[in-house]
């Protein structure tokens, strides 16, 4: 039988390797992130023989990411025990304890009260094989242990999610409680996936694999019209993942990644959203995609003529073909005259789009599963006032990455009032049809998109952008 962990305590030794800097042990920093959002509670103990200022410098570190300080002595921990005991009350489960190899022996004793005792040895298991003590040799062992314990504590009664993401986006999502170690009361329990271990071991403890595979992207094909993952290089470690999720039906991937091809292509995800038209009904609110137009290169003298007939007009936005993944993918432009696409700084092939006035208020949708929520956000101003504020650089285009920042006005403000006649006239029964479509047309659980309303009537909503989750 497992053991229901419910607290964590790391000797400090393991954390912090140099106190004047201070600086952390390779992957200290990693681990305590994760612990900090994991719904349990977590300490760290350290020896009566530790100078003041060391102490001060683990109690400071300590704050920064909300966990409790012990004092716990080699010889006699019974006292903090005790302190641990009327800190944090009747936790309902046990204390996992991870300690240096040479402690050992010292902090065994604290099996007997039920502590599960880990240890970091650099020779791993095998250094454990006759004492019947778990030994780990990495720090990212440690939530497999802490996953694999309270498995066998509950059983058939928790269903495990194994995640992998980029730090920042995982970071971003676990500060909002979506990534807990300690079960939810629902029994959904989560366990962080890292390539710097063997999947495999990992993998055998999930029930469902969470992925941004996009942040694991080489490069993509966009050349030939065939729609598959073979066209997208994955890092090495997102191509084990893949085969093995390929050869093990039982493993249920969120989502699989055959289905996230469209999204990465703009081109693809514009052609789909034509297929809005049938939601829309006369005399109502309509969504669509924005006009659009492929194009592989800029001197095109025919490129005026092949704009007006895609029912384009300036200023347009100028995106890269490919939509995530790479480096440049959120390289864009806003051009403001025919002659400003000659040579203009966007990697091709690329997609002129039609840019519409939205008081600079943009809905980001998020759609889980069934459920879709929405948020908010500031975005470009309107064409008069880019035009304007471009006019004092001789209406050179305006050139910038989405993912850091959008071009603005200074000394502009789209207004109070237009801010919230956007929101206050916000049709969430529309776009969830929108989301409904979509999510069936492109057979994903999770996904988001960009609404604008366009002005001055308030009836048109252009779906402008689809990724697989939220951009961080």
């Amino acid at each position: 039988m497992g053991s229901l962990v419910k607290g964590v305590m790391i000797h400090e030794s393991l954390l912090i390797h140099d106190y004047a800097t201070p600086s952390f042990h390779s992957s200290a920093n990693s681990l305590l992130r994760k612990l900090r959002h994991s719904n349990l509670h977590v300490g760290i103990s350290f020896s009566p023989s530790l100078p003041h200022n060391k102490v001060s410098v683990l109690k400071k570190m300590a704050m920064e990411y909300s966990f409790d300080c012990f004092l716990l002595n080699d010889e006699s921990s019974a006292d903090g025990v005790n302190e641990i005991t009327l800190s944090w009350g009747d936790i309902g489960g046990e204390i996992l304890f991870l300690v240096p190899s040479d402690k050992k022996d010292a902090f065994g004793q604290l099996s007997n009260l039920g502590w599960i005792i880990v240890v970091f040895d650099v020779e791993g298991a095998g250094a454990c094989e006759s004492s019947g003590v778990v030994c780990i040799s990495k720090l990212e062992e440690l939530p497999m242990i802490i996953c694999a314990s309270i498995r066998k504590a509950i059983g058939d009664e928790v269903v495990t999610v194994g995640y992998i993401m980029k730090p920042s986006r995982e970071e971003d999502f676990a500060k909002r409680g979506a990534f807990p170690m300690n079960p939810t009361p629902n029994g959904l329990m989560f366990l962080p996936l890292t390539f710097e271990l063997p999947l495999l071991s990992q993998l055998q403890l999930v029930d469902i694999v969470l992925h941004k595979a996009t942040d694991e992207i080489i490069s993509v094909d966009l050349s030939g019209s065939s729609e598959s993952s073979n066209r997208i290089t994955f890092s090495t470690g997102m191509q084990e993942l893949q085969r093995y999720m390929e050869h093990h039906s039982d493993c249920f991937a969120i989502d699989p990644l055959d289905k996230i091809y469209p999204v990465l292509d703009r081109q693809k995800i514009q052609q789909i959203l034509l297929g809005l038209d049938a939601l829309n009904k006369e005399s109502c609110r309509a969504i669509r995609g924005p006009h659009f137009l492929k194009v592989n290169g800029f001197n095109d003298p025919d490129l005026a003529q092949s704009l007006s007939e895609a029912k384009l007009s300036l200023p347009s936005i100028v995106k890269p073909q490919v939509a995530c993944g790479v480096a440049d993918a959120h390289s864009m432009a806003i051009t403001f005259r025919v002659e400003d696409f000659k040579d203009l700084n966007v990697p091709l092939p690329a997609i002129v789009q039609e840019y519409v006035d939205h008081s600079s208020t943009i809905f980001k949708i998020y759609v889980l599963g069934e459920q879709v929520f929405y948020a908010v956000k500031k975005s470009i101003p309107n064409a008069n006032v880019l035009t304007k504020s471009s006019e004092k650089n001789e209406l050179k285009p305006l050139l910038f990455d989405s993912l850091k920042s959008l071009p603005t006005s200074t000394g502009h403000s789209a207004g109070a009032d237009s801010f919230k006649t956007n929101i206050n006239s916000f049709d969430l029964e529309l776009v969830t049809d929108a989301a409904n479509w979509l999510a069936r047309k492109l057979d994903l659980t999770i996904f988001g998109f960009d609404v604008v309303v366009s002005n001055p009537s308030l009836t048109a909503y252009l779906l402008q952008f689809v990724s697989l989750t939220s951009q961080t």
